[in-house]
């Protein structure tokens, strides 16, 4: 038998059809700045239209971590990407940044077309929510074992922010503000943990309720995709200065706040001012998971905090509900150690 790379798994043929696909769809995330094409080496974005002093670039890469293995298990790849999009762009807007562009890595088993322009669609949602343009990636077909739906899902995003507008958190002082971003769902953080409860603990399948009561399934809850914030705070910093942004991912609230804390001030925050969606609720009671364990793996509701001057609160809050966020204060900046505090009872939905 004469050896090919079909032979070893690979199949060329496929990874063209994806190609195809896919290319319609990338061109429709293009800002003016986007030239070139899909398909070549390297993404292209003319720079020359940006009439910054001194711009500072700003990078951020990410992935989807297990959550990609809900999303596997459920056959449903049209929204990860979304969560793909907003694990970078969130981290590019805490230092005031406009994301620019976009580029994806997705790695699979086997390479099926459909199943990768699902998952590129759903990138492309996210770009254009976050008004970036997705302009190259990368797909890869890795044959190891038994094919399966099995993929991963990684990003990289670049973003410009004028250096006099670059925001590091070193202004922020005792009687700051703190402003909540909700967040309706995990996001993409503690999978591994809420996975075990409801698979392993509470022996649930994906087509069960999420809880008791609930009009939607585990795997609706587990896939709702993440809200993008980057346009909303980028649009409030035209018009407030914010003095520090956490994006609340790995680590809970306590412990994205606490990177972007000066070391003399502390930050409080209480529970009692937002409603906690009921999955926390859930998830804990499922594992009797201890307060602050919980507070260490999941966001808890909200999704991102922006620290703001007290006297310019009520404007930020009312532009970041213009843009539809349901953003509340949730806390204060008081003298201190760097240090997070969260007081307070939870306010929880359902």
């Amino acid at each position: 038998m004469v050896e090919t790379y079909e032979s070893s798994g690979v199949d060329i043929a496929a990874g063209e059809e994806a190609v195809k696909r896919i290319k319609e769809h990338v061109g429709s995330t293009f800002r003016p700045e986007a030239i070139g094409e899909i398909g070549g080496f390297g993404g292209l974005f003319d720079f020359s239209r940006h009439a910054h002093k001194k711009p500072v670039l700003v990078s951020t890469t990410d992935g989807v971590g297990t959550k990609a293995h809900v999303a596997s298990a459920a056959g449903r790849f049209n929204t990860i990407g979304i969560d793909l999009v907003a694990m970078c762009v969130d981290d590019l807007v805490c230092q005031g940044a406009e994301p620019l562009f976009f580029l994806d890595y997705v790695s699979v088993q086997k390479l099926d077309p459909e199943r990768i322009e699902q998952l590129v669609v759903g990138v492309v949602e996210g770009c254009r929510q976050a008004r970036c343009a997705l302009i190259g990636g990368e797909m890869a077909e890795h044959p190891v074992g038994e094919p399966g739906d099995e993929f991963e899902l990684v990003g990289f995003a670049v973003g410009v922010v004028e250096r006099s507008r670059l925001i590091t958190g070193a202004e922020v002082r005792p009687g700051d503000t703190l402003i909540g971003l909700p967040s309706p769902g995990l996001r993409c953080n503690g999978y591994s943990l809420a996975r075990r409860l409801y698979f392993e603990v509470a022996n649930r399948g994906l087509d069960d309720p999420a809880w008791e009561g609930s009009s939607h399934s585990v795997a609706d809850e587990l896939l709702l995709p993440s809200v993008i914030y980057a346009p909303a705070v980028r649009d409030m910093l035209a018009k407030v200065d914010a003095k520090a942004i956490a994006h609340v991912t790995g680590g809970g609230i306590a412990g994205n706040l606490e990177r972007v804390l000066p070391h003399k001030v502390d930050a409080v925050v209480d529970r009692s001012r937002w409603e906690q969606p009921p999955v926390f609720a859930e998830l804990q009671r499922i594992g009797d998971v201890a307060d602050e364990e919980m507070a260490k793996v999941f966001n808890l509701g909200l999704g991102m905090i922006v620290a703001v001057r007290d006297k310019d609160a009520t404007k930020a809050i009312d532009l970041l509900r213009t843009a539809g966020h349901r953003a509340t204060a949730v806390g204060e900046v008081e003298k201190g150690d760097g240090q997070v505090r969260l007081v307070g009872e939870p306010d929880r939905a359902g």
